[in-house]
């Protein structure tokens, strides 16, 4: 893999890896913890927090797959590029929407049950964390 390409996808891959891990394992359950913050506010700011998260995770994903695209990766670059993007994929059109419904309902004031989507998205975030740990690790030896 060329240097120039490597050099990008790497320091894409741990901005995005400290992001995840600033936001889903330490940002969300803290703020559950706050004092005076219910559980509708916390999913309120839960929301536009995760909504520009994953925005700017789209647009990381986006440089990672094209910098690796460009710089004639090996195949295991290549493999550990594209899974972190694929489970964001996973998390946005599967995942995200039976959040967002559940979410709406508890918002208006409805009792819900607890949900094991909330439980995949986590399982998600761990994958990609985990991904982007060994992608960063791999471009910074290519």
């Amino acid at each position: 893999m060329n240097a120039t390409a490597a050099a990008v996808a790497t320091a894409a891959t741990f901005v995005w890896l400290g992001m995840v891990l600033a936001i889903s394992f330490l940002e969300a359950p803290l703020k559950f913890r706050a004092p005076n913050v219910t559980v509708r506010i916390g999913l309120g700011i839960g929301r536009l927090v995760f909504r520009a998260l994953n925005r700017v995770e789209a647009v990381l994903a986006t440089v990672i797959v094209a910098a690796v695209a460009a710089g004639d990766p090996p195949v295991p670059v290549a493999v550990l590029a594209a899974l972190p993007a694929v489970l964001l994929a996973v998390q946005l059109t599967a995942v995200r929407p039976v959040l967002n419904r559940r979410s709406d309902r508890v918002l208006v004031g409805e009792e819900v049950p607890r949900s094991r989507a909330h439980l995949v998205y986590v399982a998600c975030e761990a994958a990609k964390a985990v991904t982007l740990l060994a992608l960063g690790i791999v471009t910074l030896t290519a």
